[in-house]
């Protein structure tokens, strides 16, 4: 069973927020589609699509429904399947770095110094720690096949 595609509506010519909303999407099952997946996940990837397709509300709620949609899609690909799209480890990481590394790192430079003020030095430091691992774990999961050819625009 192939996967739905999106239903072009007149809305996407009019508001431009509802037509990239939907672009988006429409790229994200385009690249689903290369990606040989398990017939229960594309039976609830069509499941969601249809719900998509068959919403009559008005453009504001149809355009966060379809954010949620791509953001449901995307979760079922990761949890299941261990699919990601383009540098999601390496946004993932990159607040991790800065929690997880700058904060503490700026604590121990303020102390250290004796100035409080010296807090703001290791976000820096974190964020750049961060990006290194997410991009070593992007390029692990490009070399193993779980990485979906799409980024989030």
């Amino acid at each position: 069973m192939p996967l739905s595609s999106l239903t072009p509506r007149p809305s996407f010519e009019i508001n431009p927020k509802l037509a990239k909303a939907a672009h988006n999407l429409s790229s994200l099952l385009d690249a689903v589609r290369l990606k040989k997946i398990p017939v229960s996940t594309e039976f609830q990837i069509n499941e969601i699509i249809s719900g998509v397709n068959s919403f009559s509300g008005p453009d504001p709620q149809l355009l966060k429904h379809i954010s949620t949609v791509q953001a449901t899609i995307l979760k079922l690909l990761e949890n299941e399947l261990q699919l990601v799209p383009k540098n999601h480890y390496q946004n993932q990481w990159l607040a991790l770095g800065m929690a997880a590394f700058g904060i503490p790192l700026g604590v121990v430079f303020g102390a250290a110094l004796g100035n409080m003020a010296y807090l703001g030095i290791g976000l820096p430091i974190g964020v750049a720690i961060g990006l290194a691992i997410g991009s070593g774990k992007d390029t692990d999961s490009a070399k193993s096949g779980r990485q979906l050819d799409w980024t989030s625009k």
